[in-house]
This record gives structure tokens, sequence and C-alpha cells, in this order.
């Protein structure tokens, strides 16, 4: 666990609004008939013209500056030609190096029509992320942050997936200490002033289990139900956390 001197904390500020301008950028596009590849285009664009790197190209392998991921895949999905159609819902999980620094941060769009239940899932996979951050301060616990997170899932009738966790970030993508988006409260990693998190929750409309198709990267639900991904970067503080990929 890395507690960040003010002069590091600064340097995330500024990776993280590449981040944020990214998926911006990426919403901007994102509509029936176009690929994801396409999308991912955009996007490592954007990042590179305001003079950061997109981490996620060539980390262990990965081939793509985002990772898409396309109704039933809950993350690391990798772009291709697949193209986006009327009624989906498209998750963008997106990291870059500016100066040293990343930023990561991740949202779930709602494309054309998209039926009533898939847009109240991804309205609560935000809601979701805002409950688990009202304990994501200085003298709690990551299992505070998880407790509250899956807490607000389950009562909205949604399984919330434990095979990936939210992290610590600064100079790495992945830092600790975890994050989980379940547990207990009062368990986990201490937080303190300084310590730079993602939490990200990562939410189905069926069962939390997940499985990992052939190329090794692309995460879907075990029972193809729709998923809906948010994340942001944040800095533990006294009081609220500063979010810093808004």
């Amino acid at each position: 666990m890395i507690v960040k001197s003010e002069s590091e904390r600064e340097g995330m500020r500024k990776a993280s609004r590449v981040v944020k301008a990214a998926l911006d950028a990426a919403e901007s596009v994102i509509r029936p008939g176009v690929t994801t590849m396409e999308v991912d285009a955009v996007v490592e664009n954007a990042i590179r013209s305001m003079g950061a790197t997109p981490s996620t190209k060539g980390f262990e392998g990965y081939p793509n500056a985002s990772c898409i991921s396309v109704n039933d895949v809950v993350v690391h999905g990798i772009p291709s030609l697949q193209t986006i159609k009327d009624g989906d819902i498209v998750s963008v999980d997106i990291t870059a190096l500016l100066n040293g620094y990343q930023g990561d941060a991740a949202r779930t769009f709602a494309v054309g029509n998209v039926s009533p239940a898939d847009l109240a899932l991804i309205n609560a996979a935000e809601a979701a992320f805002f409950a688990g951050i009202e304990y994501a301060k200085a003298g709690f616990k990551t299992g505070d942050i998880g407790s509250a997170v899956q807490l607000y899932t389950e009562l909205h009738g949604y399984g919330v997936v434990r095979a990936l966790t939210g992290h610590g970030i600064g100079h790495k993508m992945h830092e600790s200490p975890e994050v989980p988006n379940f547990g207990k409260k009062g368990t986990g990693s201490p937080l303190k002033v300084g310590l730079c998190i993602c939490v990200e929750p990562m939410i189905t409309r069926g069962d939390w289990r997940v499985t990992i198709d052939r190329d090794g990267w692309t995460v879907r639900t075990a029972d193809r139900s729709r998923a809906a991904h948010y994340e942001n970067t944040v800095i533990i503080t006294d009081g609220a956390p500063e979010i810093l990929t808004l």
C-alpha cells in the first residue's frame, strides 16, 4: 500500500483528466453501426493527443488501448469488428499513463432503444459506486466499501461479481490494496489519507458467476445475463474522497 504525497496526487489528477476526456470521446461515437475497434481508435487518439499513453496496450499481451465490453461481457472485452447494435449496453474501461502516473475509470453506455431493465442495471452500477465510497475515507477499511457495494447491489436484485475487484493505483495500474465489491464491514486493508484506489462495481442482471473466453481476457456472465461496470479513481482523505475521473 503506497500513500501518495501531494505532488504525486497532482500527478494522479492530471492522468485522471486524460481518462475522463477519453471516456467522453468514446461516448460521443458509440452508436449503432460503429465497431468496437473504431471506438478503441477514438480512445487511443484522445489519450495520445493529450501526451499520455494507453496503459492497457501491451499490458501482459493485451492488444488495445481500451477494454470494450458489450452486453453479457463484464470486463476486458477486446475491441474487434463487432458492430454495436441498437439496444446494446457497452462498457468502456480506460487506463492512461501521464508523466509516470495512472488514471483509470469505466462507464457503461446505453445504445439507442435500451430496455428499462438494462437502464436500471446501468444506473444501479453507478449508485453502487456511490454507496461504496461513503466509506472511502480514512479510518475505514476496504471491506467497508465492499460491504456497502454488495448491500446496495443485492437489495436491488442484482448480482455482484466476486472474481474481480477494484485496486490501488499510482505509478502502476494495479497496486495494493485490493478493493472487493463484497465482504464484511471492518475487514480488509485500512484506508489512509493519500491512498489512491479504484472503486469499480461490476454487477449483473442475473448470477454473479463469470467465465473467461478462450482469448484469456473476455470475462462474461456465466448465465449470459447482461452486466454493467462503473469505476472511478479516488484519493482517500479525512472526509469525502476526491473523485478524480468525474
